[in-house]
C-alpha cells in the first residue's frame, strides 16, 4: 500500500463543496471515482480543508492510499484523464511515508478572497470574484482586520452550522490590499471555523463601504455572537491557496 499526496487545483462552481455530498457532486467524489476506473480499488480522500459550495482551490493537499503498482506520475496523468471535463486538476503528485496525513499533518492553512471594485459587471470573473460596484477603502479595511489577528474567541464569525468543538483559534494573519480594481484579503491560520473567512471578509467590506467604523470589526469579535456579524460574503471570490507541513 503507497500512500499518494495530491494537489488539487479545482473551480469550486460546479460542486457542492470539497466533502462527498448526499445532495449533490464533490471534488472529493470526483477524485475517487477516479482513482477507482485507474486502480480497481475503493479508496477514501483525506484534504486539508473543508470547502463549502462554490469555494475553489489553487492548491488543496490530498491523499489516498493505493494497493496497485503505479508512479506517481503515471497516477496523476490518469487522474487527470479521467478527471476531464469536470474542473479539478491533480497538479502536483508524490508518494509520502504511512504517517503522513493530509489534514492531522497539516499546521498551517491559508486563502485568498478575491473581490473586483468597479462598476461594470463581472465577465471573465463571474463565478470566481465577489462583485462589488462601490468604492472600497482597502487601507481602512486593512487596518481594521488587524483586529482579528492573533488567539480569540471567533463565535461572531463562525457558521451556526460550525461543528468546531471549540470556537477560539489564532489567526496568523489578515492582510487587505488593492491591485487595481481588485481588492485581496488574504488569511493564513492553522485551522480555520466554519465560514470563518467568508464572515470576516464580509465585516471588512462594510468597513471598506463606509458602513462600519473600523473599531466596530473589534467590538463585533469581542461580542462572541453571530448576531454581531456584519455580513457573511458570498463563496464565488474563496480560494484555497496552501496547506503547511512541518517538514515544508
Amino acid at each position: 500500500m503507497t500512500r499518494f499526496a495530491l494537489t488539487l487545483e479545482f473551480d469550486g462552481g460546479a460542486f457542492m463543496g470539497l466533502q462527498r455530498q448526499a445532495h449533490g457532486p464533490s471534488v472529493q467524489q470526483a477524485v475517487e471515482e477516479a482513482v477507482l476506473a485507474v486502480t480497481g480499488e475503493e479508496v477514501r480522500m483525506h484534504s486539508a480543508g473543508r470547502t463549502d459550495a462554490g469555494v475553489h482551490a489553487l492548491a488543496m493537499r490530498s491523499h489516498v492510499d493505493i494497493a496497485k503498482a503505479i508512479t506517481p506520475f503515471r497516477l496523476m496523468e490518469a487522474l487527470n484523464a479521467l478527471l476531464r471535463p469536470a474542473p479539478i486538476a491533480v497538479i502536483a503528485c508524490e508518494a509520502v511515508a504511512d504517517d503522513w496525513h493530509a489534514r492531522f499533518s497539516c499546521i498551517g492553512r491559508s486563502y485568498i478572497y478575491r473581490i473586483v471594485n468597479r462598476r461594470a459587471p463581472l465577465t471573465l470573473e463571474k463565478g470566481r470574484a465577489w462583485h462589488l460596484a462601490r468604492p472600497l477603502d482597502a487601507d481602512a479595511m486593512h487596518r481594521a482586520a488587524q483586529a482579528l489577528v492573533g488567539r480569540h474567541d471567533f463565535t461572531t464569525f463562525r457558521s451556526a452550522h460550525c461543528q468546531a468543538a471549540d470556537p477560539v483559534k489564532t489567526l496568523d494573519r489578515l492582510d487587505v490590499r488593492r491591485e487595481g480594481a481588485h481588492v485581496l484579503i488574504e488569511a493564513a491560520a492553522r485551522s480555520f471555523l466554519h465560514h470563518q473567512v467568508r464572515s470576516m471578509v464580509g465585516t471588512l467590506a462594510l468597513v471598506g463601504l463606509g458602513q462600519w467604523r473600523e473599531e466596530q470589526v473589534g467590538e463585533a469579535l469581542a461580542a462572541r455572537q453571530r448576531q454581531a456579524l456584519g455580513l457573511n460574503a458570498p463563496p464565488d471570490g474563496l480560494y484555497f491557496v496552501a496547506a503547511r507541513y512541518p517538514d515544508a
